[in-house]
């Protein structure tokens, strides 16, 4: 009978550790990979480290999501969330994921860079959100290719959002990302509400434009196999938003 019985449990955990491994050269848990794309970072509309504990649940509850838990950011992490910038979750912690460590980024490490539980609830760092039932705005990509587009595309999106998409494709690929539509609020400097894109894990390193107004920007190819958009609008004007594809292709082939 305990023989039976340990059979059994190794059976189970061999088929939790099957579950767990590099598919197509990115890494997934079958049983978190949808969850986990329901994880994502925010910032205050006033720009980064500007919400309380407090405020920072607030920007979670209004999106109808909740503060991420450790286990949820870092099943998010594990197919290639990425994100250098400190961030409230759940009970009152503060940390982000890290892939690849960088110089200014992961203090040479990779996982989650946890600044642990903060007794002080008034320090002000972004958030991460989980709520896997709204992937209108943002979250992580890995599919070879795809189309994004603004939230509510092509009604008029709200005011006050700001959406990250991370797209991660396979080792030794590089993305293509092509305008199909394009109907962002103009000004001169395109500083009120524009989308951002980053040849990068993140939108620290690797800044490849800033895009607004009506006209269609040309392809962007990137360097990596990664790739980060921010969309950012503020309080007032707004506009139908975008429509784009980015499509993954190898390294060595001339994608036209």
């Amino acid at each position: 009978m305990q023989a039976a019985i340990l059979l059994w449990i190794l059976s189970l955990l061999l088929k939790e550790v099957q579950a767990w491994g590099y598919r197509n050269g990115i890494f997934h848990n079958s049983i978190w990979l949808e969850q986990a794309a329901g994880v994502y970072h925010r910032e205050s509309r006033k720009g980064r480290y500007q919400l309380t504990f407090i405020e920072a649940k607030a920007v979670c509850d209004y999106e109808g999501g909740k503060l991420a838990t450790y286990e949820q950011l870092e099943a998010a992490r594990q197919i290639g969330f990425h994100v250098c910038a400190a961030g409230w979750f759940d009970k009152g912690r503060v940390g982000y994921p890290i892939v690849k460590a960088g110089i200014n980024c992961g203090f040479g490490k990779v996982g989650i860079i946890d600044y642990g539980f903060r007794l002080n609830k008034s320090e002000q760092w972004d958030v991460y959100c989980y709520n896997p039932n709204s992937k209108e705005c943002g979250g992580v990509l890995t599919d070879q290719q795809k189309t994004i587009q603004s939230p509510g595309f092509p009604d008029k999106y709200q005011d006050g959002q700001i959406c990250y998409w991370h797209i991660r494709v396979q080792l030794g690929q590089k993305i293509r990302l092509s305008f199909l539509e394009f109907d962002v609020e103009d000004d001169t400097s395109c500083l009120a509400d524009y989308l951002e894109v980053y040849d990068s894990y993140n939108d620290i390193a690797g800044f490849a434009g800033r895009f607004c107004g009506d006209y269609l920007p040309e392809d962007i190819v990137s360097t990596g196999n990664v790739m980060t958009l921010k969309f950012l609008s503020d309080a007032s004007v707004t506009s139908s938003g975008f429509r784009l594809q980015y499509v993954a292709f190898n390294a060595t082939e001339t994608h036209q």
